[in-house]
Order: C-alpha cells, then structure tokens, then sequence
C-alpha cells in the first residue's frame, strides 16, 4: 500500500508575480483517478481575475524590464526556475500522479525531469538565436529583426501539465515575453509549485500569471484583445475553436493537438527489440498522450508471431495505484475519459475487430477509472478505432502486404503527428520517415528531442514548439532599410 497525497488547499491565485486572492468564490475540487476521492481544491479563477492577469502582462511587456533586459539577464532568471526543477522534481512526480494517474515512475521522467529538460533546452536555443542580421536587399542593405511578440497566452492540457507549460513558456520568457499560463482544472496542484519556483527566481511583476480554470474562461482568455499570442496544446476541437476565437482579433496561434501515430514494422525487424521500444510508448501516460504508437501496423508474413508477442506484453503490464513505483499503467484521469475508452472497446468489436488482450475495467481495482490494456488485432485502418483519437489505453494492430501499403497506411489518418518504423536497415528506415506526412519520426527508437521542432502536419496542429523553430514562433519579424552604402561603424 503506498502513500496517499494529504489534502492539499491553496486559496491564492498567481497573478502578476504574486499570490494574491481571487475574485470568485468559486472553487475546483480536485479528484484523484485512482481513489475517487477529494485530493486538493484551488481557486476556479474567473473573467475578471484573466483581466487582472492580462493587464499585468500587458504592463510588464509595455513598460517592464523584462523585455529591456538583456538575453544574459533573463537567461539567470530561467536557470534559476530550470534547476528549482532539479531539486523538486519527485515532488513534481508525486503530485501529477497523485492527480491524473501517471505512474510515478513515468511522472518522474516524462513529467518532471523532462520539463526540465524543456527549460534547459530553451537556454541553449536562446544563446546561439540570431536575433539580428544584415541583409543585402535588392534596393540597399537591410536590417532583420525578431522581437519578441507580446502577452502570451499558454493554455495546456491535463496529460502532461509541466512538461507543455514549459514547452509554452520557456521560450516565450526567454524571448522577452510576457505570460498568463491557463491550467486544467484536473491538474491544478503542480502549477502552484510552479508557481512557487517562478517567484523565487526573481521574474519581475507582471512577467507571469498562472490561473486554473475551466474551458469558458479559457475561451475568454484566448479572446481577449490585451493578447497577442496564443500557444494551445490540446484537442482538435478545442484547437478549432480556439483558432476560431483568437480569429477575431487576429491573434497569432501555435496549435498542438492529437494524433493517431503508426508504428511500422517492417519484415526484418527485430521483433524483441520493436516490442520493447514500442510497448512504453504505445500505452505511455495510460494512453493518454498525443505522440503515442496507437496504430502499430505488421507485415503479413509476420502478424501472427508479431500479435502474439505484443499481447504477451500489453497483458503483462501491472496495473494499479500510479503512486506506487511498480505500477506500469495507472486509471485514466477522469470517468468521462474511461468510459470513452469503454465505448470505443465496444465499438471497436462490433466494427469486426478481435481483442487481443484487455478489453475490460481491470477485476482487481475495486474503485478508480481504469481500463485494461487493450489491444485490438485484425483491425481495418478505416475503422473508427483506428481513425479517431481514442486517448486511452486502446491499441490497434493493422496488417499490411507490402511495404507500399505500410507507407499508405501511416498516412491515411487526419492526423500528422508522430510515428516509428522498426528495421535492420536503418537507411530503409530514413527512407520510409521521409515519405509518411509526419511532424515527428523515430527509426528503430522513439524520442522526442528538445534542440528539433515538434509539432504536427494535417489535424495534428499549426506552427512549432521546441529547437529554433519553436523558439521563433514568439518573434515578430521587423525589417528595416539603411541608407545605400551604410557601413556599420
């Protein structure tokens, strides 16, 4: 029996840089996945306090330091959050596990460390970023700007809460912005130990806000005309909408949203080793992730030895409490979402698929939103289960005749987000990442790097995040033309 998280109230709102009440008496309850009960319960931050939050930012960008400071000088302010980082990091863990069923041992990784991670990268991406050049125009010589874009709104998802508020707002502080962070209401307890870290590392007022609140106010947010940039990382239907909404006042936006990525294994691969690399990575988050393998597509010469081998696996993973260090596959994060889960099982079945394994809520977890690992064999990628994001544990092996089908496959989806292949030719592997329409590929691994851009083709989203080109979607561009024959003095 491990540990339960204490009850955890804060009665403050982060806004501007410092705790301050709310101007609602209303409150989020948060409620762990695994025990149903009460684990926490923050403020629920209203229109008006997203207006206090604004107008900060909207001062500290206009006449604040942080935009005039130099790159050195908000570089030390993120180090100091970047190695805060370092040394909370299990309490990080504990925390999202505690709140949305990660296993600890995934938090401390894929939650913690790797928002850490995030911040560190941000640092060497700002140092060596060419934030002015010379150009030779066709009239005379130009000057070529990036200055940073304004008030940012970074509004991230429950799934992996630190690790996109990071990927939001490392680069958007760096480049000299400033941000209002909107978390989910599921997950609203690790923010305030971000919260913490931010105002002991000497952001100055205004620089950051940090509001848990529901989808509305989030809309308002995105709305309001004190923004001038957007970051989303959530659904496709939520990105619509907030592409919709942040229209009317042009606001620029960065979407990240879903995915229904396919793991291709090709007839020589090494079967050991693709089970291995793909298993974590398919069911990673309980399945709860964008960039997860959820189409994992097997030659037909092979698909019964390849079925049997990741049933084995899938079935092998333990379920059970995400605090405790054993646990592969924890509850999903809320009832609505185990029930989607449920509801595709059962669609996937009467679309003609085959469970391979799973399929059920787990006999022995007497309460808590779990679902077995499911995996689905002899699966058509024209069913609904292999087309649509099902955001649980639900995983579908695709058989293919040929190498030319694979490829076809991979890309017969809405979505472009990520995707693997696994070969003994790892130059048949680059060939096959060149030609699926997708933002991220592994060959015969799965990795995710801070220094490249992430982001996804098709349904999976717009613009970058991570490496140069993430870093430059918090730019505007200014050119500026010198007289002919100006020589820098």
């Amino acid at each position: 029996m491990t540990e339960r998280t204490e009850l955890v109230e804060h009665g403050r709102l982060f806004i501007g840089g410092e705790f301050t009440d709310p101007l609602s008496t209303e409150v989020i309850e948060v409620i762990s996945p695994h025990t149903e009960q009460v684990i926490g319960c923050v403020p629920h931050a209203s229109e008006a306090d997203v207006d206090r939050a604004v107008a900060a930012a909207r001062q500290a960008f206009d006449e604040g330091p942080w935009p005039r400071m130099t790159l050195d000088e908000r570089i030390a302010v993120i180090t100091r959050i970047k190695d805060a980082f370092a040394v909370r990091h299990e309490e990080f863990a504990r925390l999202i596990s505690a709140q949305n069923g990660t296993p600890y041992s995934a938090s401390v990784m894929v939650q913690a460390l790797a928002a850490m991670m995030v911040w560190d990268s941000a640092i060497t991406v700002a140092r060596t970023f060419p934030y002015e050049e010379r150009r030779d125009g066709v009239l005379g010589p130009l000057l070529v700007r990036r200055e940073p874009v304004g008030v940012v709104a970074a509004v991230v998802p429950w799934n992996v809460p630190q690790f996109t508020a990071a990927a939001k707002l490392a680069p958007a502080l760096l480049a000299g912005c400033t941000a209002v962070l909107k978390v989910s209401p599921e997950t609203p307890l690790d923010a305030y130990l971000l919260a913490e870290i931010a105002e002991e590392a000497g952001l100055p007022p205004g620089v950051l806000s940090i509001l848990p609140a529901d989808r509305e106010v989030s809309e308002y947010l995105v709305g309001h005309r004190g923004v001038d940039k957007v970051s989303f990382t959530g659904s496709v239907a939520a990105g619509r909408r907030v592409m919709e909404v942040a229209s009317r006042n042009l606001t620029r936006v960065t979407l990240e949203l879903g995915g229904k990525s396919a793991a291709v294994i090709l007839p020589d691969a090494d079967l050991e080793a693709a089970v291995a690399g793909i298993v974590p990575f398919a069911w990673m988050i309980n399945g709860q992730a964008c960039v997860a393998q959820t189409r994992i597509l097997a030659p037909r010469s092979r698909y019964e030895e390849i079925a049997e081998a990741f049933a084995a696996a899938a079935g092998a993973l333990r379920v059970g409490d995400p605090l405790d260090p054993t646990t592969e596959l924890g509850p999903l994060v809320a009832r609505r979402q185990q029930q989607r889960s449920l509801d595709y099982i059962r669609l996937g079945q009467e679309e003609g698929a085959k469970i391979l394994t799973g399929g059920n809520v787990p006999a022995s977890q007497e309460r808590g939103w779990y679902v077995e690992p499911t995996l689905f064999g002899s699966v058509d990628n024209s069913m609904r289960i292999a087309r649509e994001e099902i955001f649980g544990p639900v995983i579908c092996l695709i058989p293919y005749a040929d190498e030319a089908e694979a490829v076809r496959i991979a890309d017969d989806s809405p979505y472009g987000l990520s995707g693997s292949v696994w070969t003994a030719d790892t130059e048949r592997g680059i060939d096959i990442a060149r030609r699926i329409r997708t933002g991220t590929y592994s060959v015969n691994t799965f990795s995710l790097d801070m220094l490249g851009p992430f982001g996804g083709y098709k349904n999976s989203g717009l613009g970058r995040e991570f490496g140069p080109e993430g870093y430059g979607e918090f730019f505007e561009h200014k050119m500026i033309h010198l007289p002919a024959g100006y020589r820098e003095a």
